[in-house]
């Protein structure tokens, strides 16, 4: 399978570390990745506020998960864009943002 990982961060790169040694992932795409990235999938520029650049970077590179890192894509929206074409993604939908528990304290 081919693995999609939105993030430049620490987090991305333990999950793209992690992946890269399941018998499962063929190949993993990175976006925007960083340095250290580079080493474990290939390191594509994409705008990670923007979830149809996303989406679009998922069917570019026809991933078959996509995993989404960072706060800013998963409450702008980026696992509704690719589940909306049928991507398999991973991370809460725009939708959880309004479904906050309540604050005990």
């Amino acid at each position: 399978m081919r693995v999609l990982v939105v993030g430049s961060g620490g987090r991305e790169h333990a999950l793209t570390w992690g992946m890269a040694r399941s018998a499962e992932v063929d190949d993993i795409v990175c976006a925007p990745g960083n340095p250290g990235m580079e080493s474990l999938g290939e390191c594509l520029a994409v705008d990670t506020s923007d979830p149809v650049a996303i989406a679009d970077l998922a069917d570019a590179v026809d991933a078959g998960l996509v995993v989404v890192g960072p706060e800013d894509p998963l409450v702008a929206g980026a696992v509704d864009a690719l589940t909306e074409r049928g991507r398999l993604a991973f991370g809460p939908v725009g939708a959880a943002r309004a479904s906050r528990a309540p604050r005990r304290g």
